[in-house]
């Protein structure tokens, strides 16, 4: 079905929209991620989602579109721990990278991939290179032990361009949301999905259990994958697709975290985070907890 017939759909606001099937979710994605529809129908699409809102059906299928298309890396030894980074920092020092590399030193290939899609953040772009993090050109899988980082044109350019869109629009559209669910691996692996708004977590956790995914979910950093130093966030974990409490989370917030940068000025985040690799800082607990839960989410997938 051609995409008009589509946004006749989904179109009609948010009290007169109708959902789509999971099949229909797919088809209409499909079209998008393909090219194969105008700037202006693209458009269309992001802000009528963005009116209606996206459904468990139609977030799965905008999955089952993406996965058929994508450029998946083949893991062939331990499950790939996954972690989406398109948030970066506002405020906050960005410790995606440092969760990526304590996971690595318990033996787990780790894929981070992302791209910047706000220039008022600080993206996680800006301190790979500094903690050594290779930047891939062609995906591929991460050894045991290793993580790298992904562009998300790599993986698949038309989802790029549909995340760019927000820097015209200025809001977000259903890429933001597939982003932070997809598994870029044809394998097992562990995605490790983050939310800021609590109904996010409901989306995703039903995603999570419809795709029969093996994942974490919890309220991140800032919208990163990484747990906020500052306090012990509930984490969920799902196993082929069966969820478990993993942490009830505590109230409150601590007044100080040792080391902590005064802000999120990239070179002070770097130098934290050698600091708390080389020892010289403690691992803050919320991040040495989610490490310790992914490290059995994985031994679960494997």
């Amino acid at each position: 079905m051609g995409i008009r017939q589509y946004l006749r759909e989904i179109g009609r606001g948010k009290d007169g929209a109708r959902a789509l099937t999971r099949a229909q979710a797919a088809d209409l994605f499909g079209q998008v991620l393909d090219g194969a529809v105008s700037d202006l129908a693209v458009g269309s699409f992001c802000m009528a989602m963005r009116c209606k809102g996206e459904t468990c059906d139609e977030l799965a299928g905008f999955l089952d579109a993406l996965h058929e298309r994508m450029a998946r890396v083949d893991a062939r030894g331990l499950p790939v721990v996954v972690l989406p980074s398109y948030n970066g920092s506002r405020r906050l020092p960005l410790l995606t990278p440092l969760l990526a590399l304590l996971l690595a030193r318990r033996g787990l290939p780790v894929l981070v991939h992302g791209t910047p899609t706000e220039d008022s953040r600080l993206p996680l772009t800006d301190l790979l290179a500094p903690l050594g993090i290779e930047t891939l050109a062609q995906a591929r899988a991460p050894a045991p032990a290793e993580a790298v980082f992904v562009p998300t044109e790599v993986l698949h350019p038309g989802l790029k361009r549909l995340l760019d869109v927000r820097r015209t629009t200025g809001l977000r559209n259903p890429a933001h949301s597939v982003v932070k669910l997809m598994n870029p691996c044809a394998g097992p692996a562990v995605v490790v999905g983050s939310y800021t708004h609590p109904e996010y977590a409901r989306s995703m956790g039903e995603v999570f259990e419809r795709m029969g995914c093996t994942a974490m979910l919890l309220r991140g950093t800032e919208g990163e994958p990484v747990a906020d130093a500052r306090r012990q966030p509930r984490m969920e974990g799902f196993v082929r697709g069966q969820r478990s409490v993993l942490h009830e989370g505590e109230r409150g917030t601590l007044p100080e975290v040792a080391g902590w940068p005064a802000d999120n000025e990239a070179a002070a985040t770097v130098r934290y985070i050698r600091q708390v690799l080389d020892g010289a800082q403690p691992v803050p607990p919320a991040i040495a907890l989610q490490v310790d839960h992914l490290v059995r989410l994985a031994g679960a997938a494997a």
